[in-house]
């Protein structure tokens, strides 16, 4: 069992947050560059991509599989093409890739074969029936440990068929797998949303040449693809919102702050955050550089609670936790409903999250969909365990900065998988540079 208080970080508050910086490259068009280049027929080149455990777990990944990856400096060069790509004779370890390994599973099931998938503790104890359900149906077959549902698994398919899929919950993982899987399949394959979520993958299938087309309908929307082939694409990839969002969120809720976060990316449902944000009044300033993406810049504000809708969800769940941090600082209750989803994140973000907030002096109610969260009486520091979860660790490190005390944080260790140099940009912006890590 891994240690959920592996690696701890102290932070000293009261902090002021000062500068600029740049994020590391988005995580979920890291992932999908990888992905991709690795499917297409030539010499892919990606600029900028997130240099987090969780992105090497994908570049590994791809490189068993067959794809030729060079990388020189943060210039990374992938030769692939499905001529390239074929079973390896080990297992595929995702680490703590929740994205990682049902984008993989639907892109493997379409190359044919027979693969074997598994991960970190984390990993090993999310969903995986939301994807082997659709894949399953496509012709593949799947064999899981435990009830069936989890890491470790195998999936071997020999020639797929195309399904019509409707969407029983909103998440851009499930429709990617199969969006991956139908590049390989027989016929059409369509997935049917009712819930927007996230579009890089069919937008960045679609940029290299895959026969893919989106219809949005009045209740719906119809994503449709072909079997066929990829061709390379050269990626310049911007910031990560998700991170961008704590130091924004920093600057908010610390007195005598400004910071400016560069080039990240701004498009639909990876950017709703910062509205949330605007609509608590904080002072957010964007200057757009291309259509999606820009620098943005955060003031400090006196925060007021909010509600955030179900209908809000998908566009925002990365930032939940944050979100919360920022809810913390408000006047007012700030509650947040239909996001059980964030159960089977990294960890259960809801209960997790609660209790850290409950630790820094915050009055939070608890519901199997959301939270309603009061800043109470006056905060103090808190002592957090993150339970492996890198947002859960990142968000209260913010927090911890705004309050009296030293707070500390628990299970650090995970912010590698997305934000490895964190520590060392807090420590950059903070005004009076007092927070240590410890082993």
């Amino acid at each position: 069992m891994s240690d959920h208080n592996e690696g701890k970080v102290a932070i000293s508050g009261i902090r002021s947050f000062n500068g600029e910086l740049r994020v590391p490259g988005d995580k979920s068009i890291s992932h999908r560059a990888l992905l991709i280049s690795a499917l297409s027929s030539g010499v892919s080149q990606i600029l900028g991509l997130s240099s987090g455990k969780d992105v090497q777990a994908t570049r590994a990944v791809i490189s068993r599989l067959g794809a030729k990856v060079n990388v020189e400096g943060d210039h990374i060069t992938v030769e692939g093409g499905r001529r390239l790509l074929k079973p390896p004779d080990e297992i595929l370890d995702v680490g703590n890739s929740g994205t990682l390994i049902r984008l993989a599973a639907g892109m493997v099931a379409g190359l044919g074969g027979r693969y074997s998938f598994t991960g970190d503790e984390s990993v090993n104890r999310r969903p995986m029936a939301r994807i082997f359900k659709p894949l399953t149906e496509m012709g593949a077959k799947i064999e899981a440990s435990g009830s069936g549902d989890t890491a470790p698994f195998t999936i071997t398919s020999h020639g797929l068929n195309g399904i019509r899929y409707e969407m029983p919950i909103a998440s851009a993982q499930v429709k990617s797998a199969i969006l991956f899987a139908g590049l390989g399949a027989r016929g059409t394959t369509t997935v049917v949303e009712h819930v927007p979520t996230r579009r890089h993958t069919e937008e960045m299938l679609g940029d290299a040449g895959a026969l893919i087309e989106v219809e949005k309908l009045e209740d719906r929307s119809e994503i449709r693809i072909e079997r066929g082939d990829l061709h390379p694409v050269d990626y310049d990839i911007p910031g990560d919102p998700s991170q961008a969002a704590f130091w924004l969120v920093a600057a908010l809720i610390t007195p005598n702050s400004q910071v400016t976060v560069r080039n990240i990316y701004l498009g639909d449902l990876r950017s709703d955050f910062i509205s949330v944000l605007e609509r608590m009044g904080g002072d957010l300033e964007i200057i757009r550089k291309s259509q999606n993406s820009g620098d943005v810049t955060a003031r400090s504000s006196n925060l007021n609670a909010t509600e955030i809708s179900p209908k809000e969800i998908p566009g925002i769940i990365d930032e939940i936790p944050i979100l919360s941090v920022a809810a913390v600082c408000a006047s007012g209750t700030t509650t947040i409903s239909g996001a059980a989803e964030l159960r089977v994140k990294e960890s259960d973000r809801i209960s997790v999250m609660t209790e850290a907030l409950r630790s820094f002096g915050a009055k939070v109610d608890e519901f199997p969909d959301g939270m309603a969260i009061t800043r109470g009486g006056q905060l103090h520091s808190g002592k957090v365990s993150a339970h492996l979860d890198h947002r859960i660790a990142m968000a209260s490190s913010i927090l911890g900065a705004a309050v009296e005390g030293e707070t500390e944080v628990l299970g650090f260790d995970s912010v590698a998988s997305s934000y490895p140099n964190f520590v060392s940009d807090l420590l950059s912006l903070m005004s009076s540079n007092d927070a240590s890590s410890r082993p």
